[in-house]
């Protein structure tokens, strides 16, 4: 390159010329430096060689040799380029050019000896968050939390308010820990206990129930992680399921430390998260499953975006290229090469953690030891920054507003560090127990403050004057409207173990056969219809009763002659709370089970079909609780059928003296459906109590509407705010006045005895954990009319869930 000394005459004129006071690399120098020059050649970048980190870096120069001559400006080529006077050859690139006023001041600096103030440097600062520290409260007493905030509290002239009431205190909780409304007699019970820790028994009541417990933050790491159980990846094999692995990791409390080491040293069970999503046809670099990998393990563990230097050295943060591709290259079965931009570099990537201060990597080690060395320097005690990134997330989770934002920049310094110290290596000394950091925060008195409004913590000086009003998360609002008016999901969607719960009921003790109308149906039958009866007598009402129901192929279960439940898969079985729909006396159980055509056409109704016949069978097993004792039915010969249709066929007084005792098909069909698996896993399911929430399922238009994801990006935190797509599904949405049409029928169902007045006051405490005012109780009447309507009920039922009192947490 040629230097300015070479330059005519001419164009060297065209100079600004330097400045003529004197100059202070602080004032003058470093501004310029920091808003033009540093994104290219400091904090871990080098463009051209150059690095701008210190005056040292500087004077040796780059690619192009000595960037400056201190003393002689216009030989300067840093001076050259920031000129302009190639045009082809400005610096820099991209962005605003220097003025005439910039460079002036930069030849003067460089004439008067280029003078750096030993205490400034542009180098890459250390991380910050990463080194464990752990508070000194020997002079704090009380709660932990509240004794580090107390300082803080003084400064910035916080006044303690009155702790929230025990209503809404206990509403909260029950959503925040298992993410549903307080049951009604649970709510009452804890309203008349005087104890003075009944609010710390309640918390640790509720993280007790490792069933509710993980059914809820399945949610909040189905996000994290992108599980799903449809969608992107899953048809094509492209992607991998972790629902059994997670689900049993929640069950059973798994220390964080393990839980965060088997998704980055996966087993085949956990392998999922890594493996990422293979997408359908060309990609960008950034794309790849190593570097899907690099970017999740980074974000969720460590709160680092790598997004942006993925594809170039990032330009809103510090993190570059070579980082993003050296974490990557450690899930590359091959040796990466660099792309910039999609773009081959012909660079090699390195293999080393984003933290080489944590340890190395053996770059010449097999793929799945240096996961296994990746996973042992994240978890080590070294690490601080696993440990901070999680109980931020979960401060983030309870109170609105991380200690540190945004949550995914854990470079970012907290508002309060000694909390956030506290909270990681109290997390650490517990052997990395989620559960008890929840309590932590949960016990604490500033959990227990009132919500203040979600504006007051966007603030540009933010400061803590207690919980966010937050909305309900979609799961939430969906469950919560399950717990007033009966209404579930039929069966879960993913790949579940329920096995794996405290509650698991195993298979039937007495010995369940499939059924048919001839013995031979396990080889062959008739595609058609075959209709089953059976009477169960009960001494008393059931406090809970589910049934399984698998048919070869499709079927519908009346019970005492309306319909309950119905399935069109014979490799999914079908789970179902009867609860409601049984009662004291005989109750008639009827199903019609139907043989599809070997193309799984429906035959036709009341026409005979003489070929194609194909194997058939019906399975059906209920399991209640009557007078303190589990008891048991299933299908077996006792159980009746008739190849025809008859009226009434399905009710309690239909008289079947003509109709033939059902054949048993066996043992050997289990196998022959091969979905003797499936089914033990229904009667896991079982333990659900017919409660299928929200979680366990596929995304429909309401749970999209109201915030939850596709998951096929890292989601650590949902928007709370309310939009315009919400306010039209929840107005006029399908899915919604579904649930809210079986709702009213249940609840009419329920409250046959019960006038409009008891029913109100009812909804209301089981809704919103009050009771209605003297007003709202007159509306409600009103609209649910006299005697009670099932509309009336839909129509108040609507008006509820619509209220902000149920929508949100205060």
């Amino acid at each position: 390159m040629p230097s300015l000394a070479k330059l005519s005459s001419e164009r060297a004129a065209a100079l600004p010329k330097p400045a003529t006071r004197t100059i202070s690399f602080k004032d003058d120098v470093k501004p310029i430096l920091e808003a033009r020059c540093i994104k290219c050649h400091a904090r871990g970048r080098s463009k051209g060689g150059l690095h701008l980190d210190n005056r040292d870096l500087l004077l040796k120069g780059g690619d192009s040799g000595p960037a400056i001559v201190p003393g002689k400006s216009q030989e300067s080529y840093l001076i050259e380029l920031v000129s302009g006077l190639d045009p082809d050859n400005v610096m820099p690139k991209k962005g605003t050019k220097l003025t005439k006023e910039q460079v002036a001041i930069l030849r003067a600096w460089i004439d008067q000896g280029a003078l750096w103030d030993q205490d400034i440097s542009f180098a890459k600062p250390e991380p910050i968050n990463l080194t464990p520290r752990k508070p000194d409260l020997s002079a704090k007493q009380g709660h932990p939390i509240d004794g580090l905030l107390a300082d803080y509290f003084a400064t910035n002239k916080v006044q303690r308010p009155k702790p929230i009431d025990d209503r809404l205190f206990a509403r909260r909780v029950y959503l925040d820990v298992i993410g549903l409304i307080p049951p009604q007699d649970e709510l009452e019970a804890f309203l008349k206990d005087r104890s003075p820790d009944k609010r710390a028994k309640l918390v640790q009541r509720l993280l007790s129930d490792n069933q509710l417990y993980a059914e809820h933050w399945l949610t909040f790491w189905n996000d994290m992680l992108r599980n799903d159980y449809r969608g992107t990846g899953y048809i094509d094999g492209g992607r991998k399921q972790i629902t059994a692995w997670l689900f049993s990791a929640l069950v059973k409390n798994m220390p964080y430390d393990q839980f965060v080491a088997k998704l980055i040293h996966p087993t085949p069970e956990s392998e999922g998260f890594v493996k990422g999503i293979v997408w359908r046809g060309v990609v960008n670099a950034s794309q790849t499953p190593e570097m899907q990998a690099a970017q999740n393990i980074s974000q969720v563990f460590m709160g680092v975006n790598l997004k942006c230097a993925s594809c170039h050295d990032s330009f809103i943060n510090d993190w570059t290229l070579a980082d993003a591709y050296a974490l990557a290259n450690i899930y590359s079965d091959k040796n990466l090469e660099l792309f910039e931009c999609d773009k081959p570099t012909g660079k090699q990537a390195a293999r080393r953690f984003i933290y080489p201060q944590l340890g190395d990597i053996d770059s010449n080690a097999s793929k799945t030891e240096r996961q296994k060395q990746l996973a042992e320097l994240i978890t080590s005690r070294q690490d601080g920054r696993l440990s901070r990134t999680i109980v931020n997330r979960l401060w983030a989770r309870f109170m609105g507003r991380g200690l540190v934002e945004p949550l995914d920049d854990m470079e970012t310094p907290a508002w309060h560090s000694g909390v956030l110290d506290w909270l990681a290596e109290d997390l650490v000394a517990n052997g990395y127990d989620l559960k008890k950091t929840i309590a932590r925060i949960l016990t604490s008195d500033i959990y227990q403050w009132p919500a203040v409004p979600a504006q007051e913590q966007k603030d540009a000086h933010y400061v803590f004057r207690g919980p966010t009003v937050r909305r309900m998360s979609a799961e939430q609002f969906v469950d919560s409207l399950g717990c007033i008016a009966g209404v579930w999901h039929s069966q879960p969607a993913g790949e579940f173990d329920f096995s794996v719960l405290d509650k698991h009921v195993g298979k039937p003790s007495r010995d369940v056969k499939w059924i048919w109308n001839s013995p031979d149906a396990a080889a062959k039958a008739p595609p058609g219809r075959v209709y089953f009866r059976k009477l169960l007598v009960l001494d008393q009402k059931p406090t809970n009763a589910i049934c399984v129901v698998a048919c070869d192929n499709s079927f519908t279960l009346y019970v005492n002659g309306e319909e309950a439940s119905s399935g069109k898969d014979y490799g999914k079985p079908v789970v179902k709370d009867l609860t409601r729909r049984l009662k004291v006396g005989t109750n008639i159980l009827a199903v019609a089970a139907l043989n599809h055509l070997p193309d799984n056409k429906v035959p036709p109704e009341g026409k005979p079909v003489t070929e194609g016949e194909n194997p058939a069978g019906l399975y059906m097993f209920i399991r209640w609780s009557e007078n303190g004792k589990q008891r048991e039915l299933g299908t077996d010969k006792s159980w009746i059928c008739a190849p025809e249709k008859a009226t009434n066929w399905n009710k309690l007084d239909f008289e079947a003296k003509s109709w033939a005792s059902a054949s048993e098909l066996g043992d050997g069909s289990l196998a022959t459906w091969k979905i003797e698996d499936k089914i033990v896993q229904t009667l896991a399911a079982s333990s659900l109590n017919g409660r299928v929430r929200s979680a366990l399922v596929a995304a429909d238009p309401l749970t999209v509407a109201l915030g939850r994801p596709n998951r096929e990006q890292v989601i650590t935190s949902r928007a709370s705010a309310a939009t315009t797509l919400q306010a039209l599904e929840l107005t006029n949405g399908q899915m919604l006045t579904g649930m809210l049409h079986q709702g009213a029928a249940n609840l009419a169902s329920d409250s046959k005895e019960k006038s409009g007045r008891k029913l109100t006051e009812d909804l209301y405490v089981k809704a919103l954990g009050r009771k209605p005012t003297a007003a709202e109780l007159k509306t409600a009447e009103e609209i649910l009319g006299n005697p009670v309507q099932k509309e009336g009920v839909e129509d108040l039922l609507w008006a509820m869930i619509m209220l902000p009192e149920y929508q949100l947490i205060y």
